[in-house]
């Protein structure tokens, strides 16, 4: 078992939701939470709002999966994220789970 943990802004709901399911990944949590960025270090062209605190509806998304959904799920996301026009992309991390009950 594999802790999965996935980031990304709110509008990518949806599309996080047909990952997991199409992962075979049939329980998980999620939640609203609010995404920071520090933009202090952009070029002042890039920034277009001028400001140094970015603030974002951002999603939490946490399961428990087993090792054989791990590699498709990436798959997914990394099929997703290149497809992306915008520089938002759904991130997801792995953690190794030493013991549970």
């Amino acid at each position: 078992m594999k802790l999965v943990i996935i980031t990304a802004i709110k509008q990518f709901e949806k599309d996080i939701i047909s990952q997991l399911k199409k992962a075979n990944v049939k329980t998980f949590s999620f939640r609203d939470v609010t995404g920071y960025r520090d933009s202090t270090e952009d070029a002042v062209e890039s920034n277009w709002f001028s400001s140094e605190m970015n603030q974002t509806e951002s999603i939490l998304f946490y399961a428990f999966v087993k090792k054989d959904s791990i590699d498709l799920l990436f798959k997914l996301i990394e099929e997703f994220n290149s497809k992306q026009k915008s520089l938002s992309h759904i991130h997801v991390a792995v953690v190794n789970i030493e013991k549970s009950n």
